[in-house]
């Protein structure tokens, strides 16, 4: 850290504080996604922290690093953030009866993150006592284990798991104990392990190989040319189709595809999709005819999670104001 820059930011001069901290902006608003599991509020914390550091560098001792300090402030904003959500509770506007679930769970508020704000974190390489590569850390199936758990424990998990903080560290950040951190690690621990299956991301063909290509390409494919059979042939035997916040899950080739018949009945036309990459993994912007004008609209993102020449997973995200944070059109012209 430059002594100069810190000197004349605690004077004042915000282009000297802009100097220290953008380094951290990246994997600071990662970090707020990870605890809070939306855009949005990832974003608003982000400024939430930057503000408060600006307000509070005074305070700012150096008995510790710049960057953990930063990871304190913006622990403790998410973990604020989250018990003002409890006191507002969402409601699900849920979407027409669908046909009957494999289960029905507790709506869980996740929302996808674009791959275009991960690609420059590729140097911000975790600590040496991280158990958690960042690929495997982002993705959809270690965020939704990760939101199963207390927002306590999620912190200190993704602190000391995913980003390599010591336990020391982790307790000074979370205003704890060191061994109350360590039993809720444990317990973090064990939930994860009961929810992610070991090696699955090692499985899946690499990020944008010919592999990758090719089965998401023929997936787009049979979507677009609503071939619900080709769609149930690539996926794994115990695939799960999911729709975050929605309380309907499905698992197995014969649900999925007697939703996708229902869906596709009552849109009645086939999506056009749009390539995407959201938390490492592919996926696509969906569009669907306009009744009234020559274009589609944007109509929600679907992203899949791949293992080997399969798909394992299809998760589906409706909010349609998500499309344009992937930086794909609200509409597109519709094709003759």
């Amino acid at each position: 850290m430059s002594e100069p820059a810190l000197s004349r930011a605690r004077a004042g001069d915000e282009d000297a504080f802009r100097e220290l901290i953008d380094p951290y902006r990246g994997e600071l608003q990662l970090h707020c996604y990870r605890i809070l599991g939306s855009l949005q509020d990832a974003e608003d914390q982000l400024q939430e922290t930057l503000l408060a550091a600006w307000r509070g560098l005074e305070k700012f001792e150096e008995r510790t690093s710049l960057r953990s300090w930063l990871y304190r402030i913006a622990t403790n904003r998410c973990l604020n953030a989250l018990r003002d959500r409890r006191r507002r509770p969402q409601e699900v506007s849920s979407m027409v009866e669908p046909p009957e679930p494999t289960r029905r769970v507790e709506p869980m508020w996740l929302e996808p993150y674009p791959d275009v704000l991960l690609e420059g974190l590729a140097d911000t390489a975790p600590g040496p006592e991280a158990r958690y590569e960042t690929r495997e850390s982002v993705g959809l199936a270690f965020m939704v284990a990760l939101h199963h758990l207390p927002p306590r424990q999620r912190a200190a998990l993704v602190l000391r798991d995913v980003l390599g903080f010591h336990s020391g560290e982790v307790a000074e950040m979370l205003e704890s104990s060191e061994a109350s951190v360590k039993g809720a690690l444990q317990r973090a621990r064990a939930t994860i392990d009961e929810r992610i299956v070991p090696g699955a991301r090692e499985r899946a063909p690499l990020p944008r190989s010919p592999n990758e290509r090719e089965l998401v390409g023929r997936f787009a494919t049979a979507v677009e040319s609503g071939d619900t059979q080709t769609i149930v042939s690539m996926l794994t035997q115990d695939a799960w189709l999911t729709m975050p916040p929605e309380p309907y899950e499905y698992q197995g080739g014969e649900a999925i595809a007697r939703f996708l018949r229902d869906r596709a009945t009552r849109r009645g036309a086939n999506l056009k999709l749009v390539p995407t990459r959201a938390n490492g993994q592919p996926g696509f912007g969906c569009y669907l005819p306009d009744a009234h004008a020559p274009i589609t609209r944007a109509y929600g993102l679907m992203i899949l999670t791949l293992t080997e020449d399969s798909i394992s997973a299809i998760t589906w995200f409706g909010e349609r104001s998500l499309v344009p944070r992937f930086g794909l059109p609200r509409t597109l012209p519709q094709e003759e």
